[in-house]
């Protein structure tokens, strides 16, 4: 690629080198996020103009019943919205890094079923409800991120290969686990539980905002820097580790970051499906990048979830859909467009 399509920022012994197409895309995908946000905080049963809006967020609302529409319910609603997109977008384009493989999402190798059995646990077997179920969700992910990292073992290294079939048997696992626990537990608990697996972000308030975006703001930036000796590790191990990368440092640090993103989104709006698989490789094809490229796959992730709380917004006859069961419908047409396309 030419110097002239690329521009490097340098900052002491640090510099950045950013794609002069990935940073325009970067940019409309940030417009795009800030436009869908405006029509977030006007769409509902009130509508509130921009004007107001803009009021509100400057501290100075028109009445108090607008202030607290939008600061209390639509706002933490939007930014859990578009924390846990951006979070599921990072973490799927770390996971597929690492499995070498488009279909390495958290979702398809069990993560996010072991945050679901978290959740599930505390809900039925427990009876809480509230913050703890954030907490409960976010330790279920981490032990089976856990669990399949040290089952995926073999000669004190973990191929791409082991990783991806003990994630998806693992998953199996979980997910008749999550079904027993459905039917065996009692039937109002199993209805609340069943309601936090469709996924959703209706209710959500700023108990779910903070811990995601403190994770988010944490973690985005050491991941930035280990995207580069994944790039090398793309290649094969043995070609990475002569070029000084710690391999399994990075794997298993890599990993644990995108554990702990996927654990968190998906503790914050139950399981959604979908965004982690295609928002890294939409965001590659777009920008072109010879790696994963983990800005725009973040991104690209809150476009994709932002415009599918919208669509359930504005859809015709009243209907009322989780954003996760539309998520999973858009899924499903992608992944076929894709295997009949032979593209996959």
């Amino acid at each position: 690629m030419s110097a002239s399509s690329r521009f490097v920022l340098r900052w002491g012994r640090w510099s950045l080198v950013c794609e002069r197409r990935s940073l325009w895309l970067n940019v409309t995908f940030f417009a795009l996020i800030l436009l869908g946000s405006t029509v977030s905080l006007m769409l509902g049963r009130m509508q509130i103009g921009a004007d107001a809006i803009w009021q509100t967020l400057n501290g100075q609302a028109p009445t108090r019943a607008i202030e607290h529409i939008l600061i209390d319910i639509r706002l933490p609603r939007l930014l859990v919205t578009i924390g846990a997109g951006a979070a599921l977008g990072a973490s799927g384009a770390v996971f597929q890094s690492i499995s070498r493989n488009p279909l390495g999402s958290p979702d398809v190798i069990g993560f996010t079923a072991g945050a679901a059995t978290g959740a599930l646990i505390w809900i039925i077997v427990f009876g809480g409800s509230g913050a703890n179920v954030v907490l409960a969700s976010l330790m279920g992910a981490l032990l089976t991120g856990g669990v399949v990292y040290f089952l995926a073992r073999k000669d004190g290294h973990v191929s791409a290969y082991r990783l991806v079939l003990t994630g998806i048997g693992i998953g199996a696992v979980l997910h008749a686990i999550n079904a027993l626990l459905l039917v065996k537990g009692h039937i109002d608990l199993a209805i609340s539980a069943n309601l936090w697996l469709a996924g959703s972000v209706d209710g959500r308030d700023w108990g779910h905002v903070w811990p995601l975006w403190l994770g988010l703001t944490v973690l985005i930036g050491p991941m930035l820097i280990g995207m580069r000796p994944l790039g090398w590790m793309e290649m094969g191990d043995d070609l990475a580790g002569p070029l000084g990368v710690p391999v399994e440092q990075v794997r298993r640090w890599m990993l644990l970051a995108a554990l702990v993103l996927a654990g968190l989104a998906t503790s914050a709006t139950g399981p959604i499906a979908f965004v982690a698989l295609a928002a890294p490789q939409l965001a590659r094809r777009l920008t072109r990048a010879p790696t994963q490229p983990l800005i725009g796959a973040a991104l690209f992730g809150a476009c994709l979830l932002l415009g599918a709380d919208l669509l359930t917004r504005i859809a015709p006859f009243d209907w009322t859909m989780p954003i996760g069961q539309v998520t999973g419908i858009i899924g499903g047409l992608y992944l076929s467009w894709l295997l009949l396309g032979n593209r996959l």
